[in-house]
């Protein structure tokens, strides 16, 4: 029987007779890559969220007082060593979550495969704004007429982070058609 070799010259076949790779294969993966692009709806979501913290600051947050969120935060800067004795965290963690939430949606702007670790850091800042409004509401019975116009937009920015994150986590990247 005689032993069948592989032709040497211009064939289909994928490598030559030894087995190492041809030389004519491209050195780059034939697998499509993902565009690289912005978050536009998660950025958005979590940019509104910034703004309704911003609004709530001038706007009363008590209905029996007239407290201002801005007044909220000025107390806790006044006295940080009683800031968990007096209840002025949960004010400040929303404020400033909001701000978080603003700079995290304008970075989900510029262009990037996946905004994934944007919606993390998002989603824990959101959480931590909930625990913000939770806490409040839960101490006061779930008594809803105790607040005022600021505590309402201040319970957008929970709402709006958590909305946007999910969006920034759960969306993969994109690929060409």
């Amino acid at each position: 029987m005689s032993e069948h070799t592989q032709p040497t010259g211009a064939t289909a076949y994928s490598g030559t007779a030894t087995g190492q790779p041809d030389h004519t294969t491209p050195p780059y993966s034939d697998r499509p890559v993902a565009f690289r692009g912005p978050d536009s709806l998660g950025g958005l979501l979590l940019i509104l969220a910034g703004i309704a913290a911003a609004i709530s600051l001038p706007l009363s947050w008590l209905a029996a007082a007239d407290i201002s969120g801005l007044d909220l935060v000025r107390a806790g800067f006044e006295t940080p060593q009683d800031i968990y004795d007096e209840g002025l965290w949960q004010p400040m963690t929303v404020i400033f979550g909001g701000g978080l939430l603003l700079v995290l949606g304008i970075l989900m702007w510029l262009p990037a495969k996946t905004h994934r670790t944007l919606g993390v850091l998002g989603l824990v800042v959101s959480v931590a704004a909930g625990v913000g409004i939770l806490v409040p509401l839960a101490d006061d019975g779930w008594d809803l007429a105790t607040y005022d116009l600021g505590f309402w937009f201040a319970v957008a920015v929970p709402v709006l982070g958590l909305l946007g994150s999910l969006k920034a986590m759960f969306t993969g990247p994109r690929y060409p058609r």
